[in-house]
């Protein structure tokens, strides 16, 4: 295993940027993942690690080994690197079974007999497909297939592991499974691993860290927990997770951790602990999950009761999610029961939102 580390990557298309100035460390043994919407920049990033687009500037080093070095002209081609990549597409020969898709490396290598019947089984063990070595892909379902492309890049023993959207070609419960399993596999190997995704669910559960791209930049970095309580910016909070913002004119100033009085657009106000200074005549967005917000029922607990407007109401399974607009702001709100009528007393607590100077710039 080995350490990754990014400097200064910039990688250009034509008169696009693809990728501008990005740096990352990725320890021995961390999972992180790249999440951002399509082209974002974080298959492009990939790409570079693994060899497959040489960069235009920048530096890349796994270990003691430097795969790329733009001032000083090093450019290691895709099979000087220790790489394991995964595709979307499993890309498994269909007339090879098994066990000779996951030895076709290994014998590009050279490997001697006995010691790659040794690795091959121990790989199929460890993704647990060893009952299916002498069956062929088109026998397997699609979540099996994915195991067998992932074995076919363990049996090598790379130095480091690129998966690249592995689990967007499975259906929604094979790829819970399937993102489960990853999961207890990601435990017990604890090999250096970048992932790309565009589904926060797969890296709010798999991730060491998350790094969230936007426009070819880092727009974050840091754990789970932290980028989804605490996000950068406006466009951070809306990729992780849902969030509900609310455009704002800030009444009276507050300092960092003080209470600040906001206007909304229909005349409402409401108190809130202002997690960053608010300068009084300042517009900002005020940002809410729908976990954080419920219907009023008369103890406000120090939070603000707003007048709404329900404008649709959608049973998805054990909840409702209830659309609202809030003085022209349009708000999800999650709750047990269906609210009746077409109007809404809603709670927000004081504290917990999340305070941003100016608009909200949203994920597309």
């Amino acid at each position: 295993m080995a350490d990754l580390v990014i400097e200064g990557l910039t990688k250009r298309f034509g008169g696009v940027t693809a990728v501008e100035d990005v740096n990352l460390h990725v320890a021995d043994g961390e999972f992180v993942t790249l999440l951002g919407p399509s082209g974002c920049g974080k298959s492009t990033t990939l790409a570079a690690v693994a060899g497959l687009d040489r960069a235009d500037g920048g530096r890349i080093q796994v270990g003691g080994t430097v795969y790329f070095d733009a001032a000083r002209g090093i450019y290691r081609p895709p099979e000087a690197r220790s790489c394991g990549l995964v595709f979307q597409s499993y890309a498994l020969w269909p007339h090879m079974t098994v066990a000779d898709n996951v030895a076709f490396p290994l014998s590009l290598r050279k490997v001697p007999a006995a010691e790659r019947r040794r690795r091959i089984e121990e790989v199929l063990a460890l993704v647990e497909m060893e009952r299916y070595a002498g069956r062929y892909p088109h026998e397997l379902s699609g979540g099996q297939q994915q195991r067998v492309a992932l074995a076919r890049t363990l049996v090598y023993q790379p130095a480091i592991l690129l998966l690249d959207e592995p689990l967007s070609n499975l259906d929604a419960k094979l790829r819970d499974r399937a993102r489960a399993w990853l999961g207890e596999l990601r435990t017990r190997l604890r090999l250096t691993t970048i992932y790309v995704t565009h589904d926060q669910i797969e890296a709010l559960a798999l991730s060491d860290r998350i790094v969230v791209m936007n426009g070819g930049r880092i727009a974050q970095i840091g754990a789970p927990q932290d980028i989804y309580e605490r996000p950068a910016d406006p466009f951070v909070a809306d990729f992780i997770g849902t969030t509900n913002f609310l455009p704002a004119r800030v009444v009276t100033s507050a300092p960092e951790g003080g209470r600040a009085l906001l206007e909304l657009a229909d005349g409402q106000r409401m108190e809130v602990q202002a997690d960053r200074a608010a300068t009084a005549g300042s517009r900002v967005t005020l940002a809410y999950r729908p976990e954080q917000m419920r219907i009023a029922d008369g103890a406000t607990d120090g939070g603000a009761v707003l007048k709404t407007r329900i404008t649709s109401r959608a049973y998805v399974g054990g909840l409702w999610q209830v659309g609202l607009d809030l003085a022209g702001a349009p708000l999800r709100l999650e709750t047990r029961q269906p609210p009746g009528g077409e109007e809404l007393h809603l709670w927000l607590p004081e504290a917990g939102g999340i305070l941003f100077r100016g608009g909200a710039d949203v994920a597309a």
